[in-house]
């Protein structure tokens, strides 16, 4: 399978994604649109990913890339390719299928747990997840729920944390694909965003919480292996 990858900055790749779909053996590229690297043509991509970033889909004036990138991921869509998006991916999903994207009440930045709503009774990507999970998390703006879709996770902090849309589009508020390195690159590059707050910890809090990794990596492994079977 060909799996293609949205990067808005240099420091959110694929992260643990990379490790699961060498273990598949499938193809991975990446367009670097922060580079002005041009989209592929939808005929070469199987599977799209959107990644996260700390723009806001709404600052077209000032990241223009932003513009061609909602015309690229709704035709993904319309084609019916597989579709994921983390943190911003899945805000620009969101948007591409008519939903609103606004700021959040609160900040959710480090890890905190991710609930199920009853609704994932009909999801066919979560089929088989726990009630409620840990979730690491990096954002202050947060998605509507689009029409159609199924909204099936939330948290106390935010109440639309994932979606899902025809079997096929996934969109994530929370990041499962982290690792310990990835988590630091965040640190260090948007420690400015870490400020007081109910749902913001401190970088001590965020690494030291290194048990929470493992998980996260088998609740991703679960959603990319559920997702596959839509090839």
């Amino acid at each position: 399978m060909r799996i293609h990858s949205l990067q808005h900055v240099a420091f959110e790749d694929l992260a643990n994604i990379e490790l699961w779909a060498k273990e598949k053996g499938h193809e991975t590229s990446r367009t670097l649109l922060f580079q002005a690297e041009p989209l592929p043509s939808l005929a070469q991509v199987d599977w799209l990913i959107i990644l996260g970033g700390p723009m806001n889909i709404y600052e077209d004036d000032k990241y223009p890339w932003l513009v061609q990138e909602k015309q690229f991921i709704a035709e993904a869509i319309a084609q019916q390719k597989i579709v994921l998006g983390i943190c911003l991916g899945a805000q620009l999903i969101a948007d591409a299928l008519g939903a609103k994207v606004s700021k959040n009440q609160h900040k959710e930045i480090g890890w905190f747990p991710v609930s199920l709503t009853p609704e994932f009774s009909s999801s066919y990507v979560f089929k088989g997840w726990p009630r409620r999970f840990m979730a690491f998390h990096w954002h202050g703006d947060t998605f509507g729920v689009p029409p159609g879709a199924l909204r099936v996770a939330e948290s106390e902090g935010c109440a639309n944390q994932a979606f899902e849309y025809k079997d096929r589009v996934v969109g994530l508020q929370f990041h499962l694909e982290s690792s310990y390195s990835s988590i630091q690159r965040l640190i260090q590059n948007c420690r400015d965003e870490i400020t007081e707050g109910p749902y913001i910890q401190r970088p001590e809090e965020m690494l030291g919480q290194q048990e929470n990794l493992s998980e996260i990596h088998q609740q991703m492994k679960l959603l990319l292996d559920r997702m596959e079977t839509k090839s």
